[in-house]
Order: structure tokens, then sequence, then C-alpha cells
């Protein structure tokens, strides 16, 4: 019974807001969490949504000093509704003028094609 209660509630929160309280409640820390990188790396950053996978989306992050980061989202939905609210610039592909702000320090270079142990710290 409680399972359909808890199922009743989330049909219900969607319909009355579109978007769950869990939903609500994880775009919220989503996009703190973004804002968060921004402050730390400049004060703005550009984000690109990607799908990888039973409905996650990875939010690839690249700050206005090149570095970059990831976050994981449950739907794209979400992963929208939180760069949207944290002011991130949505770019449809990582490529060009957004992939060429990303700066990539010794150990990104040490593990690419395939060398994955023992890289140098990323000083």
């Amino acid at each position: 019974m409680a399972d359909t209660k808890q199922a009743d509630e989330q049909r219900a929160d969607q319909e009355a807001g579109g978007r769950s309280k869990r939903d609500e409640r994880r775009t919220a820390a989503l996009a703190k969490a973004v804002r968060a990188f921004a402050a730390a790396h400049g004060g703005s950053t550009g984000a690109q949504l990607a799908h990888i996978g039973r409905g996650r989306v990875r939010i690839a992050l690249v700050g206005a000093d090149g570095q970059w980061g990831n976050l994981v989202a449950d739907s794209q939905d979400i992963a929208r509704a939180a760069a949207e609210r944290a002011g991130a610039e949505l770019h449809e592909d990582f490529d060009g003028d957004f992939a060429a702000k990303v700066r990539t320090g010794r150990y990104e270079w040490s593990r690419m094609a395939g060398i994955q142990v023992g890289g140098p710290a990323n000083t």
C-alpha cells in the first residue's frame, strides 16, 4: 500500500507542477553545483548536455578559465532546467569555439590514448 501511495503522490506532484518534488530538489541541487563551479572558475560557465544511458544526462561544464567538469542528471529535463536556472550558456555540441575553451593539464595528456595508470598530478 505504501508503494501505491508514493506513486499516487508522485503522479499528483507531476500533474500539479509538471515535475515531482524530488525532481525539483535535484534540479535545485544541480543548479547550485553549476553556480559554484562558475564562481570557482571565472564567474561564468558554458554547459553541454549529452545522454549517457538509462535516461541519465551528463552536464559538461567549461568555466571561463578553461577548467572543466561534469555533473550527472536523472533526465534531460532536469539537466536543462538546472543549467538554465544557474545561468549557464547552453551549447548544442561540444565542438568548435566551446571545445577550444577547455584547458587540459599534464594529467589529462598523460591519460590520452589509453595510458591510464601513473600519470602526473594535474598542476
